[in-house]
This record gives structure tokens, sequence and C-alpha cells, in this order.
């Protein structure tokens, strides 16, 4: 694939764009015979210690140390067979290394989602796919142990989870917003997956979750189906019933139902697409009582319908673009008291053209129903990227209009700025660079003011071996007077992290780091809260 001016691409077989299915396409390898396997066994012990140092008396209080932590855990892969794989972990290291990227949590309602990177949890996530998100192993926080059994047996595809964990992360959701806790408390849990394939190119699937500690539980289980209907037509479904019970005191310290309840989920999606139509039509029903803490569902009490309608046009070999595209987006969104809580009517183009440069453009009418109030604003986004020579990647997201500042339950004016640049420098250095500009305002006067900086730094020695600096970068400025509670007037925080890897393949690794937090406010400066020193080793024994 040769994607520098206009993107040529050379392949064993043609693609059909009449054709949604793209794996369909792909050629069939068949002749292999006599083939001989080891045992597929992988045991990859490691040792992983740290120090945390902290301030406790902020801000003029000494770093103290508070504590340091020598853990071994061991970690088993087996192929039971080529189409069958046990992963096994006794007091794992799921540390990720490298740090999440920073959100604005600025005026959000919602949970944010941050990407799961922990190789336990990485490989063979796609068994747990489903159209509703029931499985999301961020979750799954600090566990004492993990067992894996993933695999295919013809049309019958399985998927087993189970982990002890010392931390239960809670999602609390509603129509209106969502809050989250940590419970420093044990709590067993397990995922089971079954899906069998269905004529050509159809599936039928069952799911169950549950998670359980002291008296806390949390149930859920149903159906899903993905049916390809023709050649550009095709089908998602999926049903939950869950149910739930919080101790007393998690019920009445976050709002939630005290006792048994339960709730159901479902969602289901329509889908054509061939060269030059995409239309799609979506339906999701979430009741108050649903629950899915092993997942990622941050709404609930909801109706939501949805339609989009897309027209491509492809350029021909010398136009001045590859495609074009124009679109018209419908939603809208009811809690299960008939009360419509939003409604979003979107018109965009895009354009997509040589140096891999792309530029869209969106216009959006907006209703949203908060705190008793409905509002009325529109709003509009423009995304553009372009990577005008090898190595060299240049995009930024701007969004401008109306918006509800949450905090004080009021109409304002919203402009969010986001550029990227990305760049390496041979073959040994890599930098990322990321700014996120967000300022709201309302009756003319500026509410709040965020900046957040981030840049990714790494020097690559050889193929095994590298060293990454990532900092993270907060300003947020506020006017007291536009709150209507006290706020802290201006607040800084500054994240850093420092990583040496060394690796013989993916899991005979050592690392080495360093992290610290820095926090500033008002009438103080940036002063350190924390440091954390940490070494990791790791070997994999393969059979």
């Amino acid at each position: 694939s040769y994607p520098r001016s206009v993107r040529h691409r050379m392949t064993s077989h043609r693609r059909d764009r009449n054709l949604a299915c793209i794996l369909c396409q792909m050629n069939k390898l068949t002749g292999f015979q006599g083939m001989k396997t080891g045992w597929g066994l992988e045991l990859d012990p490691t040792l992983t210690a740290n120090r945390t140092d902290t301030r406790p008396d902020f801000p003029d209080g000494a770093l103290q140390k508070d504590r340091q932590a020598l853990e071994p855990g061991l970690t088993l892969r087996w192929g039971v067979t080529p189409n069958l794989i046990l992963n096994a972990a006794v007091n794992p290291d799921f540390s990720q290394i490298e740090a999440d990227v920073a959100q604005l949590s600025v005026n959000t309602r919602f949970a944010l989602r941050y990407p799961e990177k922990r190789p336990f949890f990485l490989e063979a996530a796609d068994f747990f796919l489903t159209p509703i998100e029931a499985v999301f192993t961020r979750t799954v926080a600090d566990p004492d142990g993990g067992l894996k059994f993933t695999g295919k047996i013809g049309k019958n595809a399985i998927g087993v989870f189970g982990a002890y964990d010392r931390v239960n992360n809670l999602l609390f959701p509603s129509n209106q917003g969502s809050q989250q806790a940590s419970l420093e408390e044990s709590v067993p849990s397990g995922v089971f997956r079954y899906r069998r394939d269905v004529g050509e190119g159809s599936a039928l699937g069952v799911l169950y979750t549950g998670r359980q500690s002291g008296d806390y539980f949390n149930h859920g289980a149903g159906v899903d189906g993905f049916f390809r209907l023709s050649r550009t037509k095709t089908l998602n479904f999926q049903y939950l019933h869950s149910e739930t019970e919080y101790s007393e005191e998690v019920a009445d310290e976050y709002g939630q139902q005290r006792g048994r309840f339960g709730g159901d989920a479902f969602e289901a999606s329509f889908t054509h697409q061939d060269q030059d139509w995409i239309y799609l039509f979506g339906y999701r029903d979430f009741s108050p009582g649903f629950r899915a803490d092993y997942g990622y569902v941050p709404r609930v009490d909801l109706r939501r319908g949805s339609a989009s309608v897309r027209r491509m046009f492809w350029g021909e070999a010398g136009d001045w673009y590859t495609r074009l595209m124009a679109a018209t987006n419908v939603e809208v969104v009811y809690d299960h008291s008939g009360k419509l809580t939003d409604g979003n009517v979107e018109v965009m183009g895009q354009y997509q053209g040589p140096l891999q440069s792309s530029a869209l453009l969106s216009y959006s009418r907006i209703r949203e129903h908060y705190a008793g109030v409905d509002y009325d604003f529109n709003q509009g986004i423009a995304v553009t990227e372009i990577k005008p020579m090898g190595g060299l990647r240049i995009s930024a997201v701007g969004v401008y209009g109306g918006a509800v500042d949450y905090a004080n339950a009021r109409a304002a004016q919203q402009l969010v700025l986001a550029p990227v640049l990305e760049f390496s420098l041979g073959r040994h250095v890599e930098v990322h660079l990321q700014q996120t500009y967000q300022r709201m305002a309302a009756a003319g006067k500026t509410i709040y003011t965020a900046n957040l900086l981030q840049g990714r730094f790494i020097y690559n020695f050889t193929t095994r071996s590298f060293v990454r600096l990532i900092l993270q970068y907060l300003d947020l400025s506020r006017d007291q007077d536009m709150y209507d509670f006290p706020v802290t007037e201006k607040t800084q925080t500054l994240f850093t992290q420092f990583l040496f890897s060394y690796k013989l393949n993916p899991q005979t690794v050592m690392f080495v780091g360093y992290s610290d937090n820095y926090l500033g406010l008002t009438d103080v400066d940036l002063k350190q809260l924390d440091r954390t020193f940490f070494v990791k080793l790791g070997y994999a024994w393969t059979r």
C-alpha cells in the first residue's frame, strides 16, 4: 500500500466496494498438511518492585515514604490446541507501563472511557465484543489472579474469563449523568461468552457477566446476533437483563435503590453499505434499573432512535479529491417517563485527497434537557488532517457553539481547539504533541478556561530498547463570580513519567521507570505531590 499522494493498493484479490464484508473477499489458503506443533506452553514469571513517596501535609510538608512493595507474579499461556488458548495469572502485574492519554473532565456529566492497554486483556478481546459494551476489562483493577479460556471449534466460539479483584470499581448510571466509585474490597467476577456461526457470515451468541462481594452483586445475561442479510445489508441486536443489589451504605451514599432490583437493555441496528451509499438505523432501550458493572454503560433510562444517510463520491486518477462524502444524522432520546431529553440533527461533509489529507465540517441543531430545563443551541465541528511527508502527521479538531454549563445549570457558549503534531526524526526519535484548549462563557463573561498540554517523546536505541518521556500539564482558570458555589480560582497539575524498556521478546522484558505528580493552586506554585520508582523484570519460558 502506497498512500503518499494517492493511495495505491496491490493485493492478491479484488476488492469490491459493493460488498460490505471485507473478510469475505480474502483468498482462502489450503494445502497445509503434516505440520507439527510444540507444546504451545509459555510461562512468564515477573518480579515488580515499586516505591511511592507522598506529601501528606501539602504544600509545606516534606515528601515521606508512603509504601513500597516487591511482588512476584506468574502468567501462563497454553495453546491447548491451535484454536483453543488458556491464559492464567497469579498475582499478575497488570500495570499498563504507559500512562493513559489525559482527557479534560471539566463540564462533563458521564464517566470518561479509557482504552485497555494491558496485554493479558487485549489477547482474544474480540471474543467478548457485543453491541452493548457489557465487558470492559478496565473495571478489573488489581486482581490476585485471573483466568481466561478462548477459542473456536468449527462453528462454535467460546470465551471464559474470571478474576479475583482487590478493588471493586462501580459505575452508577442515569439519564442525566453518572458517578463512579472504587471500593477497597475483594470481588470475584466472571464472564462467559458463547457464539455460533449461522449460515454464511451470520452468528448468534449468549453472554453472562457477574460480580459479587459481601452484600453486593451484579449479574447480567442475554442473547445477541449478527445477520448478514445480503451483500450490502446487516442486522445487529442484543438483549440483556441484569439483577443488582448494593450494600445499604453504597446505595445511600450514591443515591441508588436499596435492595435487589433489575433492568433490561436492548439494542438493534440495521446497516446498508455499498460503493456509493451508507445508511443505518439504530434503536436502544435501557431501563432505569439496568446495570452492567463489568462493562461501560454510563447512561440508562433512555429510549434512543437514530438514523444516518451518507453519499460517497469517488475520484478518478488525477482528480483533486479521492473521496467526497455528504451525510445527514438524526438522533432523539427519551427517558422512560416519555420526556425528550436529547435531540440532534446534523449535516456534514467530508473531503479526502492527496497526501492522506482530509477535512470534515459539520453543523448540528441540538436539544438537551438538563436539571429540569430544555436547552436549544447550534454547534459546529471542524476536523482536518494531513501527512505532507513521511513521518509527519498534523491534525486538528475545533468545536464552537452552544453548550450547557452543567456545574451551574445554564446556557453557555463553548470553544474547543485540539491540535496534534506527530513526527519522527530518522529511525530513532518519535515525538507526539497534543493540546486541548477549552473555554466556556455565559452572559459575555468567561466561566472557565482549560488548557491541557501533552507530550510523548521516544528515543529508540535499537528494535529491543527505548526510553520514553510523557508529560501532561493542565492549567485550569475559573471566574469565581460565575459559580453558584465555591471553586478554586486557579488549578495546575503536572504529571511526568520516564521509562526505560528492554525487550528480548514481548514477554522477556525489563522496565525501569519513574513518575510523579505536581499540583498548583491560586496561591501555591506547582509543587510535587508524590513520586514513584518502579522496576519490572519478566522472563518468557516457552516449549
